[in-house]
């Protein structure tokens, strides 16, 4: 190395000498460049010999640079990835039993109601006028009965007029409680406490039976429902744990299959699972998309990246393991049995043991039986 360093610092002061003599002719400049020429080729040949035998000398350089990651054992979880929607629990839109005119409508949209209040009134002038006289005679059958049962008593008068007296009375009772009954009809009252989410009447509009009057809806309690595909049937049960996130919200929620359903929908080949979940601040709102994840297995073992299993011709599945010789590492092909993969992960059920060195980076260039070096 030292006479190619010599001869080179030669050619240079010697082509810096030459290009100093203005005077050189053309032949000369000619020849001079025929020389470097040789000169050059001289030494390029020099080098590579030189760089042949360091690649002799140097074996290492030759080896596989690979890192590698260790089989852990720990808990692994696989899910089942399906979309709901949210439910509540008490949600009905109110149809008036009786058509008429819409004399009144007590609430707005928005408003917190309570069970049995009167929401709306249809017109009940009619039937308010028959209870008013209805009552006046009534009013007088109870006083003649109440003389006649005390006559009755004493033994005065016929059993006769005791009993049209009485049949009279209690005709007239029944008659006003029906009467009642159908005032009743014409008001629209809540079946249970709730938000009045949408009013569909207005005052002055005609009430129809077969149109809705009044949406109500109590968020307290909601659930959310899913479909399954019937493939999962024997994994998925009551009491399975579930984890829901709402993206349009970005909230999460853990809870717990409640009900499993026992009808597979012929036109998709699913059963609908439920999980119902509190909802105290009403943040989920009815029929609300839900992303469900349903852990249908979950066990310790061991478990490595997905990534790294590869198979054979056979279509067996192996991964390349590491044992330490010296100052390097014996690549070997083991094979393995997994179990199921989630989330890029994969559980081993049996050809790995905890702490083993698998090849990670580098995997599909090296070969069984290679030795390999293994970067820090």
């Amino acid at each position: 190395m030292k006479k190619i360093s010599i001869l080179l610092s030669f050619l240079l002061a010697a082509s810096c000498g030459n290009s100093k003599k203005q005077s050189a002719t053309l032949l000369e400049l000619k020849v001079q460049k025929a020389t470097l020429i040789d000169q050059i080729d001289s030494l390029s040949s020099i080098l590579n010999s030189v760089e042949s035998n360091i690649s002799k000398l140097d074996t290492t350089k030759r080896l596989n640079v690979v890192t590698a990651v260790q089989a852990e054992n720990k808990l692994f979880r696989h899910y089942i990835e399906v979309q709901g929607t949210v439910e509540a629990e008490q949600s009905v839109e109110l149809y008036p039993e009786r058509s008429g005119t819409i004399t009144s409508i007590f609430v707005k949209e928005g408003q917190q109601v309570s069970k049995g209040q009167n929401l709306a009134q249809i017109d009940s002038s009619i039937i308010e006028s028959s209870i008013t006289e209805l009552q006046t005679q009534l009013d007088l059958a109870r006083t003649t009965f109440e003389r006649q049962k005390r006559l009755w008593d004493q033994n005065i008068g016929s059993e006769l007029q005791f009993l049209q007296t009485k049949a009279k009375k209690e005709g007239l009772e029944n008659n006003l409680n029906s009467l009642r009954e159908q005032a009743k009809k014409l008001k629209v009252t809540a079946p249970f406490s709730g938000i009045i989410d949408e009013i569909f009447i207005k005052e002055g509009g005609i009430a129809n039976p077969q149109l809705p009057a009044v949406r109500l809806v109590n968020l307290s309690k909601v659930h959310v429902e899913s479909d399954v595909t019937e493939s999962y049937l024997k994994t998925v049960r009551k009491n399975t744990e579930v984890e829901l996130f709402f993206p349009s919200i970005g909230k999460k929620v853990k809870a717990k299959i409640d009900q499993v359903g026992n009808f597979i929908n012929p036109n998709n080949r699913s059963f609908k699972v439920r999980m119902n979940i509190n909802n105290p601040n009403n943040e989920l709102k009815a029929n609300l998309l839900a992303n469900v994840r349903i852990n249908d297995f979950q066990n310790s073992g061991i478990v490595i990246p997905t990534k790294l299993i590869q198979k054979d011709r056979l279509d067996k599945k192996f991964v390349y393991t590491l044992q330490k010789q010296g100052n390097t590492f014996m690549v070997e092909k083991t094979y393995i049995n997994t179990t199921l993969n989630y989330d890029n992960e994969s559980f081993i059920e049996e050809g790995l043991t905890e702490n083993i060195l698998i090849v990670d980076k580098g995997f599909r260039l090296v070969k069984a039986n290679e030795n390999v070096i293994l970067a820090e």
